[in-house]
């Protein structure tokens, strides 16, 4: 259990009543809901985004204002208002605002989500995914997973991501921590092919679940890394959540093969009318052993993203995030707990989902002490790796940056079989960086001309 502070209830329970009356009319009840956020956020801080909110709801004909009345009319109202109460109450205001004392009294990263794989195993084997490297046999308990979730709500983190392997291959401990945690959001990566009827009841009823559906592109693409008919399967999928009012979005990996249909109109006009809410862009990353360098997106693929989700977010009824090209929105690198860390199928709390490597493990280490390893406190002293955010990587962006915080934290390769000289993963990385600096500049310079 973990023991609110009276300021803590208050917003709970002050949260609960506002959501009551959230239950129809948004054009009448946005604003008020926005004046209670207000009188919340003492400590600003929230204060741009509720800016940047006032702003949506001044423009009712405008695609994000769109976006959210979508909510009430395309999903479930007890699963709207669980997500509004769990995202806006316990995720961000009260959540934040413990992980903001927490940051001061132990001098650390606090994550505000964290992303575990309850599993390594998975039922596809998609070209350049580096899941398989850690084996097939690695679990986290449902005991583990419960205690991270626990740890991690003490020191505000009520945003919970699963990723692996295939999380769904673990359907019925998922559904048993949405219940044990009724008070977190859970979102999933998975491969959507394990979501059926049954397990979309089971969303229904828990109410704090959301998948984020892997997909390449259309069929050609999808199948192409994810093996024959799996795009049918992912369609049919989105069709049960859709009929059953079923919020999910669409986690996509850009390639060389596949940028240009996955940033086209088409494309995202084809996963708005499926259904889809939100859109999280990848870059491809060459990690593992069985990576496939080839598939890295060109400097001009990634410049097309950047310009392509820009013109979306003002013209299109759907949230998109690429985290990579998004970096100037959170200040760059937000791996090692700045915003969100990686917990694999062996417990090794790792920066990044992309970077495997680890001087601590949830069975050695307390939450907290992971945060303050080498590792971790390595990570807090170097960001921003780049003051053009643009460049957020360590890896990806910026050559050197991570062979020196591996070497001075002495952590050491996560990879189950075949443990990746970081050394070596970086070479793979050194030319796309140096081809991606110069485009980099050019478009911040454009973004942020000197005053």
């Amino acid at each position: 259990m973990t023991h609110k502070t009276i300021k803590e209830h208050v917003e709970s329970f002050a949260g609960k009543k506002v959501l009551d009356y959230l239950g129809e009319d948004p054009d009448k009840n946005l604003p008020k809901l926005m004046d209670w956020v207000d009188r919340f956020d003492t400590n600003d801080l929230f204060a741009s985004q509720r800016k940047q909110f006032r702003n949506i709801l001044d423009e009712p004909d405008g695609n994000w204002y769109q976006l959210i009345k979508s909510l009430w009319t395309d999903i479930d109202e007890d699963v709207r208002k669980t997500f509004f109460n769990n995202f806006i109450v316990n995720t961000a205001l009260i959540g934040c605002d413990r992980q903001e004392k927490a940051k001061e009294k132990y001098q650390c990263n606090i994550p505000w989500a964290i992303l575990m794989d309850p599993t390594s195993a998975c039922n596809l084997s998609c070209i350049g995914c580096w899941a398989a490297e850690y084996g097939d046999k690695l679990n986290m308990s449902y005991e583990t997973l419960d205690s991270i979730i626990k740890q991690g709500k003490k020191l505000g983190t009520y945003m919970y991501i699963y990723s692996g392997g295939e999380p769904l291959v673990r359907k019925k401990d998922i559904i048993k921590l949405c219940e044990a945690h009724p008070d977190c959001e859970f979102l999933s990566f998975t491969n959507a092919t394990l979501i059926d009827e049954a397990f979309a009841d089971e969303m229904l009823r828990v109410k704090n679940f959301v998948p984020a559906i892997s997909i390449e592109g259309f069929e050609e693409e999808t199948d192409f890394r994810r093996g024959k008919g799996t795009y049918q399967k992912i369609v049919q999928a989105m069709a049960i959540l859709k009929k059953k009012k079923l919020p999910f979005g669409i986690s996509c990996c850009y390639t060389k093969k596949n940028a240009e249909i996955i940033g086209s109109e088409e494309y995202i006009d084809d996963m708005i009318e499926k259904g889809a809410k939100f859109a999280w862009f990848f870059t491809y990353m060459p990690v593992g052993i069985d990576a496939v360098p080839e598939l890295m997106a060109s400097p001009a693929q990634r410049e097309f993203m950047y310009h392509q989700l820009r013109k979306f977010r003002k013209t299109k009824k759907i949230f998109t995030m690429d985290f990579w090209n998004d970096g100037e929105y959170v200040e760059g690198c937000i791996a090692g707990g700045r915003r969100y860390l990686h917990i694999n199928a062996n417990g090794d709390i790792e920066p990044c989902a992309f970077i495997h490597y680890a001087d601590a493990n949830i069975y050695d280490k307390t939450l907290l002490e992971a945060y303050q390893s080498p590792l971790f406190m390595q990570y807090r002293q170097h960001q921003p790796f780049n003051e053009n955010h643009l460049r957020p990587c360590p890896l990806l962006d910026n050559p050197g940056a991570l062979t020196q915080i591996v070497a001075c934290s002495k952590a050491k390769s996560t990879d189950f079989q075949n443990p990746e000289d970081v050394v070596k993963l970086s070479s793979k990385c050194k030319k796309a960086a140096m081809n991606w600096a110069p485009v980099a500049e050019n478009l911040w310079e454009n973004a942020h001309p000197p005053k």
